[in-house]
């Protein structure tokens, strides 16, 4: 801590991503990357975009991104936003939706959820009240129905992978809406097996989702993202990104993006491919006596037999699986394994099988 940190900065808990081994010696299963390459498409995209054009500043509007992301959600350009990244896009709609301030109202999110949300909400101070998930995990949607300042939650929820219906979603959006409150909804694991919400942001005004390039389109080393809802949230959110820095998405990402999002059939069947390893990894580890959430994301939350999870994702360590332990109260100990290729859940399993057996 530094006498030159404002109060604001010496009172945050910063987010802690998850670790990024460089030896390559692990099997990476902590941060839920696709195991999937990008899109050839992709590739040639960017390796035709790197050349004299980076002496020029990107376009500041994104246009032709947010033309290919509309074309293929079946939306305006204008209700499309993009970001470095689902987590700036996040940021700027802590800034953008939310009261600041300790007379505002609260915003609402889950108690087990992206743990970045607490920590947006302590950079622009914004109060926020945690609703405890059920006794299977899930989301009742009736605890948000109170007149609070907003709501946001992931759908599939993190790290949890259970996935809310839709039914409940627009409930809430409609609830919200004649609050005037906004509901966010992060959207980042929606291509594996939840049902996204946004053919209704015209039915309901104050309905934004958020998505990212990080899982379903094999690019976490691009960094872009996008969100899509009402003109008037997208014009909120331009508002906040004009106000720190026009130019948050770079010229190769942009291009990037733009292919990706038009090569549906790639990754449709990558994605498809990784719920099908999904399905199978969860009904060996069940039958291993697992206790294994029901994920609708890239993802699995489990609880191994007889151990605690810090034992567990130690064990798994050992054997050369980095997964991902959160050392928080009611998840202890659970561990959660992103979806690798069948080659590497095969080694996940097998690990789990000796631990099981065998002990750590």
């Amino acid at each position: 801590m530094s006498v030159f940190w404002n109060s604001r900065i010496q009172k945050l808990s910063p987010y802690i991503p998850g670790e990024q081994p460089m030896d390559g010696q692990l099997i990476k299963l902590n941060t839920n990357e696709n195991p999937y390459p990008p899109s050839p498409k992709v590739i040639e995209a960017i390796q035709n975009a790197a050349g004299e054009r980076l002496r020029l500043y990107p376009d500041p509007e994104c246009t032709t991104f947010r033309e290919a992301a509309a074309a293929r959600f079946g939306v305006k350009p204008q209700q499309i936003f993009a970001g470095n990244g689902s987590d700036e896009i996040l940021a700027f709609a802590f800034g953008a939706f939310f009261e600041s301030g300790a007379k505002a109202a609260p915003i609402l999110f889950p108690d087990i959820s992206y743990s970045f949300y607490p920590v947006y909400a302590g950079l622009w101070d914004i109060p926020y009240r945690t609703i405890a998930l059920t006794k299977d995990f899930s989301i009742n949607i009736n605890d948000y129905k109170i007149p609070f300042g907003g709501v946001i939650f992931p759908n599939p929820n993190a790290p949890t992978g259970v996935a809310l219906p839709l039914d409940d979603i627009l409930s809430l959006a409609e609830y919200l809406e004649k609050q005037g409150k906004v509901l966010v909804v992060d959207e980042a694991y929606i291509a594996f097996g939840a049902q996204s919400a946004v053919p209704y942001i015209e039915k309901y005004s104050n309905l934004l989702t958020v998505h990212t390039f990080s899982k379903s389109a094999s690019l976490a080393g691009l960094r872009c993202g996008f969100a899509i809802g009402n003109e008037k949230l997208i014009e909120g959110l331009c508002r906040v990104r004009d106000s720190f820095n026009s130019y948050t998405v770079d010229l190769l990402a942009l291009t990037g993006a733009a292919a990706a999002v038009s090569d549906t059939a790639y990754y449709d069947e990558i994605n498809r491919r990784v719920v099908a390893t999904r399905e199978r990894a969860a009904q060996t580890l069940s039958g291993l006596g697992f206790t294994v959430l029901p994920s609708s994301a890239n993802f699995l939350f489990i609880k191994p037999p007889r151990i605690s999870g810090a034992e567990f994702f130690a064990a798994l360590r050992q054997r050369g699986i980095l997964a991902r332990h959160f050392n928080k109260e009611r998840i202890a100990d659970f561990v959660r394994v992103s979806i690798g290729t069948d080659a590497d859940m095969e080694k996940v399993l097998r690990a789990c099988r000796e631990i099981v057996n065998h002990g750590q």
